[in-house]
């Protein structure tokens, strides 16, 4: 299987760690984004939404990050994906709330302004988005470690994709200044899940910030 994808994308990284994580090899073709590689004719025939990743498996191509990461985990049998249809139902459901939630509405606008605008070079902070950026991962912050009260993992049934998926919404939270710290139980679970080796095999390389 062959992954195109943008090592430091947090989607790209966290379908690799997946992979890594449960012994299914996956060859990284690197899609060069900064030259605008993922609006390339070829690349949109693999992904219309010219977005990474794309997964390609024989004839079959296969986008959008949290499906990817399904079909790995479906390759072989491994924990992260138990073989339950309420267990897959609850790790569905976190991965959901990420995309729509803790995503979209927090962690995605912090990283665009402070982050991927000064690796890009695509002029000043928004202030405004990152005030609504700020209230919005506050709310969901708060909720997720109340959550982490009651488990150590995100699902019910441990160690799950569903882990794999939030962390990743959160590698950079230092680059994007989330305001984490007052959420001891988040940042504990995020420790022990980030401490995996799969992480560090995928890490992908610094890139530099332009001026």
């Amino acid at each position: 299987m062959k992954l195109y994808g943008f090592p430091m994308s947090p989607n790209t990284w966290k379908v690799r760690a997946v992979a890594a994580h449960i012994g299914v090899p996956l060859e990284l073709s690197i899609v060069d984004m900064k030259n605008g590689q993922h609006r390339s004719p070829d690349y949109l025939a693999l992904n219309p939404t010219g977005r990474v990743p794309v997964l390609v498996d024989g004839d079959f191509a296969l986008w959008e990050s949290a499906a990817i990461m399904q079909y790995i985990a479906s390759k072989k049998p491994n924990p992260l994906w138990p073989d339950d249809a309420r267990a897959r139902a609850d790790i569905t459901r976190w991965q959901s709330w990420q995309i729509a939630h803790l995503g979209k509405e927090a962690c995605e606008p912090l990283l665009y302004e402070r982050l991927v605008k000064k690796v890009f070079n695509l002029g000043p902070i928004d202030q405004a988005r990152v005030a609504a950026g700020i209230e919005a991962f506050n709310r969901e912050a708060a909720m997720l470690d109340a959550h982490l009260a009651k488990q150590p993992y995100i699902a019910a049934s441990g160690l799950s994709l569903a882990d794999f998926s939030i962390a990743a919404a959160l590698v950079y939270a230092k680059e994007g200044e989330f305001p984490i710290a007052p959420y001891a139980r988040l940042r504990a679970w995020f420790d022990r899940v980030f401490a995996l080796p799969a992480w560090k095999e995928t890490a992908p390389p610094p890139l530099p910030v332009a001026a």
